[in-house]
């Protein structure tokens, strides 16, 4: 062979190894990519996939796991699975209607927590030897069991509350984020879900027993949102919201509409504090006027308006809609808590518990953690930090402006309780014939809260009436008389 017979074919080697170098590092990548997919599928997604209600793995893993327990935060069973003489497997719910939509069911598609709890419930972390045991015997083992954050007692008292009403509750621990107790009315026994399944799917309209309120039910927030209107006003005036003054005649007119009090009450001289205190909708109406929209909307946006909440659960976004593009009418309609705004009763806890906790706005959660059956905790949920959403310093003149409304405006029915709530009424109107939905979110204590509640009782008037008595009973049951 001549010299460059050589040099070609050493080129042509050349080019081959090169080639099958890079196929090589082509297969690795994909290697690599797919054993990190199946990593991160493992650690973050697997649990989300299983407990999708159409998975048909959830069937195999109830062929060899007793569905394990749901307790409430101080051990009372919420949610278990019965077997009979003959085998046959029921799950049921020893509390029935009052925990209905935050436990969820089984029968007609999995819901509440039952459905995102459902792959640690058919998992056993039972002792490995008792678990082959069982398995030889063909026995099937024992689930691990979902310990909530629920208090039984404050979820019975808060569902007592509400009676025939239709509504929710919500209750938070403001510090930490966890869910005390969740209540949507009307509500259905969870354990005749299917004898009664026909009734339930055609019962719409006004009743909808199926609906969790507390999360999925999206209200005109009425005067509540003045809390959100208050904090926008007090972060573009951080110097002089205190000279802030308003002469109330009991209506006025932004934007050719004509904005009235409630009954067209004369407040008369009112500062930024007795303007929350009262809720008088035309100082509101005018103090959303002076706001930068823009810088309102983003404020709102770090309350979750427009966007998903981060909880475990099904919910609905609240909405927010003014811009740069509305009309003044608009913008003193929303100002006050009117116009196209809607929120739920769990963002409305979420905001208000923001407040209690300096500013600092925490995520829900429903799971305190998942123990085996023997008592060995599997998995533990911690509380998780939204960030600091307005400084503490807004946070405690909120604070003072919510204090004032139970000493002097319109919660004073709270005044009777050994130590100072704090709070927020609202009445929402929610059509032309005046059907006004009654609101009320507040703490206790105003110092170092303990519970956040948000209230909500649809049809009824005002918050003062109907939902502050409801906020009392919740106060005293949690945290005394």
């Amino acid at each position: 062979m001549d010299r460059r017979e050589a040099k070609r074919q050493e080129k042509e080697n050349k080019r081959g190894n090169r080639q099958i170098l890079f196929l090589t590092y082509g297969v690795l990548a994909v290697f690599l990519g797919m054993a990190g997919y199946l990593a991160c599928f493992l650690a973050f997604d697997s649990e989300d996939v299983i407990n999708n209600s159409h998975n048909p793995r959830q069937a195999l893993l109830a062929e060899r796991v007793v569905k394990g327990k749901i307790l409430s935060a101080d051990g009372e069973v919420l949610a278990e699975t019965v077997t009979d003489e003959s085998g046959k497997e029921t799950r049921s719910y020893p509390e029935g209607r009052a925990f209905c939509h935050v436990v969820g069911r089984t029968s007609h598609s999995l819901t509440g927590i039952e459905l995102e709890q459902c792959y640690p419930l058919l998992t056993s972390h039972n002792n490995p030897v008792k678990q082959l045991g069982n398995t030889l015997r063909g026995r099937k083992n024992q689930g691990d069991d979902v310990v909530t954050t629920l208090d039984a007692d404050l979820q019975r008292a808060a569902y007592r509350a509400l009676g025939n009403e239709r509504g929710a509750v919500v209750a938070l621990e403001p510090s930490t984020g966890k869910i005390l107790a969740m209540v949507s009315t009307p509500t259905y026994d969870p354990n005749k879900v299917a004898q009664n399944w026909e009734t339930l799917i055609e019962d719409s309209g006004e009743e909808s027993r199926l609906v969790n309120r507390a999360t999925q039910g999206l209200y005109t927030p009425g005067s509540t949102f003045k809390m959100v209107t208050a904090m926008e006003y007090l972060l573009e005036h951080p110097k002089d919201y205190g000279d802030y003054r308003y002469q109330c005649k009991g209506t006025a007119k932004y934007g050719g509409t004509k904005i009235n009090c409630y009954d067209q009450e004369v407040h008369g001289k009112l500062d930024l504090v007795t303007s929350f205190a009262e809720s008088c909708n035309g100082s509101f109406a005018g103090i959303g006027l002076r706001l930068n929209l823009s810088s309102f909307q983003k404020l709102c946006k770090s309350l979750y308006f427009g966007r998903e909440l981060p909880v475990d659960m099904e919910h609905n976004k609240g909405r927010f809609v003014l811009d740069k593009n509305s009309d003044e009418a608009e913008v003193a309609q929303t100002s006050m808590g009117q116009g196209k705004t809607v929120v739920t009763p769990l963002q409305n806890a979420m905001i208000t518990a923001m407040i209690a906790n300096g500013g600092e706005m925490m995520a829900p959660y429903v799971v305190d953690h998942v123990e085996s059956e023997d008592g060995r905790t599997i998995k533990q949920y911690d509380p998780k930090s939204l960030g600091q959403i307005v400084d503490d310093w807004v946070a405690e003149e909120m604070n003072e402006m919510m204090k004032a409304v139970v000493k002097e405006g319109t919660a004073t029915s709270l005044r009777g309780l050994s130590y100072q709530a704090a709070g927020k009424t609202g009445s929402a109107e929610v059509d032309s014939d005046g059907t006004t939905n009654a609101w009320f979110v507040g703490y206790a204590p105003a110092k170092n809260p303990q519970i956040v509640v948000s209230i909500v009782v649809e049809g009824v008037g005002t918050g003062s009436r109907y939902a502050v008595p409801i906020a009392k009973k919740m106060f005293q049951e949690y945290v005394g008389s």
